[in-house]
């Protein structure tokens, strides 16, 4: 802080306050000077120190400022008993206010005039109080004081606040009527106002009225119109109002209107377009802002254009604008998403060097380490936040458990949800991945005592908690257990979804209850869910592993009357189904139509039509399969290589099969131990040996 001259004026003591950057210095060295001998503060000074003084952190010390004005018996002008009325309103406190503007004479030695006035009724409507604004604008008629412009403009504010519309318009006639003219301000209050309740039509009536009246609309109401227009996704309505703004000779765009169209078009998907005006800009030396970058590269970076996304932040680090932390996070997140490792990695060093990083920094990089398996580098990371003053958030906990989950990590998951619910940041997003993950690893007792430790700590289980029970019972092949949790999640309000009833679908069918499967398909529908490709898939493999043939070929032709176009999985479901059956002529005609249904084969479909063919000892069929997996390009498995083995082994080919078996080991595919029982079985039944 700086020092005081042992002759001080009020003319120094400016000079070194606006030398003073940081406000609370700025006030340490008011208050030194206060205290220094011979010297008095002057108005000029009191109004410098006051305008600082509108923070919500430092508004306080606008009270003991006042005192020493009267204590001090400062006489100071209207002006800055203004400046207090305004750093009262901007914090909402309505009551302070009214008292300085009662006690102006008396603090000040100055008397209220229109300004004061119309600052007091700004501030009841800035803080929403509509019955003191009323009561003071009627105070205000008795006083002899004449309102004017100004004095309209807020009490058309007030209108479009209450959302009064028609008052407002009433105003603006009452006031065209009595020669008070409105300017561009008080059709924008109007025009703002209907934008926010999605008046759109209303809003540009209003906006139209302004040239009938012979107003020219400023470049704010052709910004708000556009603004509204583009939140509400109507673009072409957005970009006519535009048209008018750029052929208006009397207007002319501003770096706002570029903002709002680039972030608008952005928002709705037009990304190519909002590009087009950043360029625009750009060609025409238009001043770019911190926004205008912002607003582009989240905009590019959401749609997947992730690589364009970094060539504007490029432009911008070139330009000598420093991006934001928003920034950066938008720019972060599309590097991890795109899997643009080596640009994720830099700009996070960028980043932390400088000081550019928040929680929300540390969540998507911690997540981005987790997904590619880095997760000593994550937890190690996580462990930096404090030095960067930034805590764990439950966002946080949410992705280092789901991360960890997901890399195998369960204990360390667990040890890390103890920490969370320690200090409090464990919500249900924390708990459903472990539940999942202890589910599906064999762990179901700890998946169940941990769902108890949600309900009891407040957490209401959602569907995804839910399936996972469902589900870890169903791989334990406790069906009953299943439903009984299924029970539970529907008396406790908590709506199945698709997946839950495909879960059990699943289940009931593995376990041949078909009638309770064809019972949750038929609530399912009733709760207006259509069946997926997915829930039909379930219900046909159970019926062709149960032998219930016919009845799949039923629902494979309902399948197709709807108008589904199954995928390769219910194509192998089916193929495999019919093989299983010995019914390949079935099998093979549905292989053929494929085609038709834009729906490729894929390895295992040969497999399961080749395994079809060798079952019935048509290896000349099978043989013919394995050449078209070759000539398509397609590479065999082993699973490929076991089937035939096994195939020419029931046909007596043993020596074949070795044959095949020295082809599989010179492209590189290892035998496993189903291979060697195939051929050892082999040797020794057929005597080879």
């Amino acid at each position: 802080m700086a020092e005081l001259p042992a002759h001080l004026s009020a003319k120094k003591l400016l000079i070194l306050l606006k030398s003073q950057k940081n406000t609370k210095n700025a006030l340490s060295l008011f208050d030194s000077a206060t205290h220094h001998p011979n010297y008095n503060h002057t108005p000029i000074v009191y109004h410098h120190i006051l305008r600082r003084l509108t923070d919500p952190k430092l508004v306080n010390h606008v009270t003991r400022i006042i005192d020493l004005i009267q204590t001090q018996k400062c006489s100071c002008s209207e002006d800055i008993a203004l400046t207090v009325i305004k750093a009262y309103t901007k914090n909402s406190m309505a009551e302070q206010a009214l008292n300085i503007f009662k006690e102006m004479p008396q603090i000040f030695g100055c008397q209220p005039g229109i300004r004061s006035y119309n600052s007091m009724l700004n501030c009841y409507a800035q803080s929403n109080q509509w019955d003191k604004a009323e009561s003071f604008y009627n105070y205000f008629q008795t006083s002899g004081v004449i309102p004017n412009l100004e004095t309209f403009n807020v009490l058309i504010k007030i209108s479009c606040r209450k959302r009064q519309f028609d008052k407002a318009q009433k105003l603006l006639d009452w006031m065209w009527s009595h020669g008070i003219f409105p300017d561009s301000y008080s059709y924008g209050t109007l025009i703002h106002g209907l934008v926010k309740c999605v008046k759109l039509s209303d809003a540009l009536k209003v906006f139209d009225e302004m040239s009938v009246r012979g107003l020219t609309p400023d470049v704010t109401c052709y910004n708000i119109l556009i603004d509204g227009y583009l939140k509400s996704g109507l673009v072409d309505e957005a970009k006519e109002i535009f048209h008018r703004l750029v052929t208006d000779s009397a207007v002319y765009p501003n770096v706002v209107t570029y903002n709002v169209m680039i972030n608008g078009l952005s928002k709705c998907g037009h990304v190519s377009e909002s590009l087009e005006f950043w360029r625009r800009m750009r060609v025409n030396e238009r001043t770019l802002d911190v926004f205008t970058y912002s607003s582009l590269i989240n905009g590019l970076s959401k749609s997947g254009n992730v690589k364009e996304a970094s060539m504007v932040y490029a432009a911008m680090i070139e330009s000598g604008l420093l991006p934001d932390t928003v920034t950066c996070n938008v720019m972060l997140h599309g590097y991890y998403k795109a899997v643009m490792t080596e640009e994720f990695f830099k700009l996070w060093e960028f980043m932390t060097k400088e000081d550019l990083v928040n929680t929300a920094s540390f969540n998507i990089f911690i997540r981005g380490l987790l997904e590619n398996g880095k997760v000593d580098e994550a937890l190690s990371i996580w462990e930096l936040l404090p030095e960067k003053s930034c805590s764990s958030d439950s966002t946080t906990y949410g992705v280092l458990i789901h991360g960890l989950c997901r890399n195998g990590y369960l204990n360390k998951a667990l040890s890390i949800l103890k920490r969370a619910e320690d200090g409090g940041k464990a919500d249900v997003y924390a708990y459903t991945p472990l539940i999942n993950a202890l589910s599906n690893s064999g762990r179901l007792m700890e998946a169940v005592s941990l769902v108890d430790i949600m309900a009891d700590r407040g957490h209401i289980l959602n569907s995804y908690v839910f399936n996972a029970l469902i589900n870890g019972y169903i791989r334990e092949s406790k069906i009953e257990k299943a439903i009984t949790v299924y029970k539970e999640m529907v008396s406790k309000g908590c709506s199945p979804t698709p997946v839950t009833y495909n879960i059990l679908i699943n289940g009931l069918c593995k376990s041949e209850r078909f009638e309770d499967a064809y019972i949750q398909v038929k609530d399912m529908l009733e709760k207006g869910f259509k069946l997926d490709l997915i829930s039909y898939s379930l219900l046909i493999d159970g019926l062709c592993r149960s032998g219930k043939m016919n009845k799949a070929l039923q629902l494979w032709c309902q399948i197709l009357g709807e108008g589904h176009k199954p995928d390769i999985t219910m194509h192998n479901i089916i193929i495999h189904g019919l093989c299983s059956d010995g019914r390949l002529n079935d099998a093979v005609q549905l292989f053929s139509n494929m085609r038709c249904m834009d729906c490729t084969p894929n390895l295992v479909t040969y497999n399961t039509l080749m395994e079809g063919f060798y079952k019935t000892g048509d290896c000349e069929m099978a043989a013919a399969i394995w050449a078209c997996i070759l000539k398509k390009g397609i590479h065999p498995d082993i699973i490929s290589y076991n089937i035939v083995l096994h195939g020419l082994c029931s046909s007596h080919r043993i020596l074949d099969s070795i044959g095949f078996l020295h082809h599989a080991v010179h492209r590189g595919v290892i035998p496993s131990v189903v291979t060697w029982t195939i051929l050892v079985r082999a040797v020794f039944s057929y005597g080879i040996l």
